[in-house]
């Protein structure tokens, strides 16, 4: 039984979800390592100039400086992006891997599995710290917001489908991962427009 689960994703529209994934992996991975170095640099240029505007710096509302420099953005003693290059390092990793038909075991599986979560967790705080409290918005760290979503999304309709095919929530989850995803970008963006409004583009 375990070496026909672990199989699930090799044969027939299971080797095409896989490789889709592994695209998704590969691709999102490497959008959320660009945007985490990005931010990097940009913290880095902050300490080195502080009155110095970025080039994400939009409006009163819309700014990277604006962020980067707050408790929340260093919530472990040290700056948040550094989390986003090693995580969406090994996820570009996988997502290759998968794409190149290399079969992952288990403990692989579970250990993104457990990743991810922490990522989506960490990311909605983050979400929410930004909206509502510190009530700015970095450009790049809703980049990495974008790609956390259907990274976490399709990666647990997966490994739900994969160990635990039979549970109710797998089923529904495998059926709307899509609408899921939808519905939770239109969750986050609402957050944003009803703080925000046409300050945005003020």
């Amino acid at each position: 039984m375990t070496d026909l689960i672990d199989d699930v994703d090799t044969t027939g529209d299971d080797t095409l979800a896989s490789r889709g994934l592994g695209l998704l992996l590969t691709i999102g991975g490497a959008i959320g390592l660009l945007s985490a170095a990005i931010l990097i640099i940009d913290k880095i240029e902050f300490l080195k100039h502080p009155d110095k505007l970025l080039s994400c710096d939009l409006n009163a509302f819309v700014s990277c400086g604006g962020v980067i420099n707050t408790d929340q953005a260093s919530a472990f003693g040290f700056p948040n992006p550094i989390i986003g290059v090693a995580g969406f390092a090994i996820v570009v990793t996988l997502g290759v891997l998968m794409i190149a038909r290399v079969e992952l075991p288990t403990f692989v599986w579970l250990g993104l599995q457990a990743g991810v979560l922490f990522g989506i967790g960490f990311v909605t705080w983050l979400q929410s710290q930004s909206i509502y409290e510190i009530q700015k918005l970095c450009p790049w760290c809703m980049v990495v917001w974008a790609v956390t979503i259907p990274i976490f999304v399709w990666v647990t309709a997966r490994n739900l489908r994969a160990y635990a095919p039979n549970n109710p929530v797998s089923r529904f989850v495998g059926d709307w991962t899509l609408l899921i995803n939808i519905l939770w970008y239109v969750a986050v963006i609402a957050a944003i427009w009803f703080k925000f409004g046409e300050n945005l583009w003020a």
